[in-house]
């Protein structure tokens, strides 16, 4: 499989959608909420430079397997966003690599914290980001979606 890493597009929008509505379909009761919460699918590229931040696609053999985003949360803070590794992507150290380039980002801009927001049943995200020094604050968030989602917080100091 040779993979290229690239910033997203809005013509990425289907391939994201595939791919998010892929890893959600792992997971009982948890569904694409387009044109709602994940709207921003529609307009990937648009959506994340709205915020400040960037959005960034991994393409092996002509797909979309992997994503990854950013942006600002607030003063010397990023906040990581919409990491996802298609199945036949995993285990090959990408999602490290996205997390990785989301901290390189961070520190580019000044920012001494990343953290994020992850849905509470995805357990294997979850083993990544601890070992790779984020830890799980007691806060949790309600989405109010139709995937009844609930997330967990997570951050990690950059050095």
């Amino acid at each position: 499989m040779t993979a290229g890493m690239r910033p997203a597009t809005d013509e990425d929008s289907a391939a994201i959608v595939t791919l998010i509505g892929c890893c959600f379909a792992e997971y009982p009761g948890c569904v694409l909420d387009l044109p709602g919460l994940d709207a921003w699918m529609l307009a990937p590229a648009t959506a994340y430079a709205g915020t400040g931040g960037g959005l960034r696609v991994v393409e092996a053999d002509g797909a979309v397997v992997a994503c990854v985003g950013y942006k600002p949360a607030g003063p010397g803070r990023v906040e990581l966003k919409s990491l996802y590794v298609g199945a036949a992507a995993r285990r090959a150290g990408l999602g490290a690599r996205l997390v990785a380039l989301v901290e390189d980002a961070a520190r580019a801009g000044g920012a001494s914290l990343v953290e994020l927001w992850s849905d509470s049943r995805f357990a294997d995200a979850h083993r990544l980001y601890e070992r790779l020094g984020y830890i799980r604050g007691s806060q949790t968030r309600q989405l109010h979606d139709p995937s009844g989602t609930t997330e967990y917080f997570f951050d990690k100091p950059l050095a």
